[in-house]
């Protein structure tokens, strides 16, 4: 069974430069914010970055259009899963989502959590890879003036983790 889980991570820019913007929960300080989509072990499957203001449902369907490795196609036999935390709950995002063929499990805005979990939590990966991005001093604290410069830091870090995880276990 394939999963996928979608997640963003907040980081700061010191001197700005293309795709920042006021961050909403840092006194409006320039900064970015990392949109991850992992796999269960918390491999990045892709990543983009906006500015710290973009909100996340804008950005949810380039994240998911910017696979780096073609995803076989979902049969009924083996669906392929996307996990969605209560801030991707839109209705164009869940149509986006049934148009590429993810079985979609998102929670709603408004809706408490069961007592009785059918489903183990999975939001924690998503923070563990963000966590493994922010190891990389290079990416906690943008530095980088040019966007390029630091998607590649970005994509090299992605690299490293997934190393990490296939080879050093």
């Amino acid at each position: 069974m394939a999963v996928a889980i979608a997640g963003q991570r907040h980081g700061q820019g010191a001197f700005g430069g293309a795709q920042t913007g006021p961050n909403p929960t840092d006194r409006g300080k320039l900064g970015t914010k990392r949109h991850t989509l992992t796999d269960q072990r918390g491999a990045p499957l892709a990543v983009v970055v906006t500015g710290a203001n973009c909100h996340d449902m804008k950005a949810a369907t380039t994240t998911l259009d910017s696979l780096v490795v073609r995803r076989p196609r979902p049969t009924p036999e083996r669906p392929q899963h996307l996990c969605l935390d209560k801030g991707y709950d839109y209705p164009e995002i869940e149509a986006a989502v049934r148009k590429r063929h993810y079985t979609v499990h998102l929670r709603h805005r408004g809706e408490c959590s069961p007592r009785r979990r059918r489903h183990p939590a999975r939001r924690w990966v998503v923070e563990r890879t963000g966590s493994w991005h922010n190891r990389f001093r290079k990416l906690l604290i943008r530095f980088e003036k040019r966007m390029e410069n630091y998607r590649g830091l970005v994509h090299f870090a992605c690299a490293l983790i997934v190393y990490r995880l296939t080879v050093l276990g």
